[in-house]
């Protein structure tokens, strides 16, 4: 039997292949709205629950991807056809919480994915600022923002031989932090298994996050698919 490293490769997409840089964006954008897994539907529970289309996704995954590409944090499964089977995109952006509605039309209910995510890291932000006194800096936490795996099989394994690139990547360059938010227990416990990572704690010991119970837009996402939002870390 074939070890996953056989069977996929693993690199850092660069400005360069923008051939690449399209492929990683339908990876994402598919595996964000949903995949068929071994008869099995997976898709992110926001993304589900709002019904954002394929096109508008697309188009929004690959403007980040364009605008991040050059801090060299996407990383590619790559499988014997050198078709894209998994991306793990982040950047090293300080957070930025921008406050008010920025996507129209179609796309317009992302909206409500920005304030959940804006919610978790405003939270964290001020956390980060009474723990260490100052704000966060560019260039200090690698953000992992994006993860998508269109493979029917050996999914958990490429997921971890693309966090491993990544964070190793991030701990070289004198990174302080990985960071995250996820949107579902499957990605925390995938993330806690093979990277180590772990729901944050504020000062006062609770978890930040935003739940969905709590959202009127997201409150009909069922808890046992996930309850809602939250900030992972793990410190390098």
């Amino acid at each position: 039997m074939q070890t996953t490293e056989a069977l996929y490769t693993y690199e850092i997409v660069t400005k360069e292949q923008p051939a690449l840089i399209e492929k990683a964006a339908e990876c994402l954008a598919r595996s964000f709205i949903g995949v068929d897994v071994s008869g099995k539907w997976v898709q992110e529970p926001m993304v589900g629950q709002l019904n954002l289309g394929y096109e508008d996704f697309y188009q929004f995954t690959k403007e980040y991807l364009a605008s991040t590409i050059e801090q060299g944090y996407c990383a590619v499964a790559l499988d014997t056809n050198n078709h894209v089977a998994g991306v793990l995109a982040g950047d090293t952006n300080a957070p930025e919480i921008i406050g008010e509605d920025i996507f129209e039309g179609s796309f317009y209910d992302m909206n409500v994915i920005l304030r959940v995510l804006e919610d978790v890291d405003k939270r964290f932000i001020e956390d980060y600022k009474k723990r260490n006194g100052e704000e966060i800096k560019d260039g200090e936490l690698l953000h992992l923002f994006m993860l998508g795996v269109i493979a029917e099989h050996d999914r958990h394994e490429i997921i971890q031989q693309l966090g491993n690139k990544l964070i190793t990547k991030a701990s070289t360059q004198g990174l302080k932090a990985v960071l995250g938010e996820a949107t579902n227990p499957k990605s925390i416990r995938v993330m806690e298994k093979y990277h180590h990572m772990k729901k944050y704690k504020d000062l006062e010991g609770n978890y930040i996050v935003h739940k969905y119970q709590d959202n009127s837009k997201l409150n009909r996402i069922p808890a046992n698919v996930s309850d809602g939002t939250y900030i992972i870390i793990r410190e390098l």
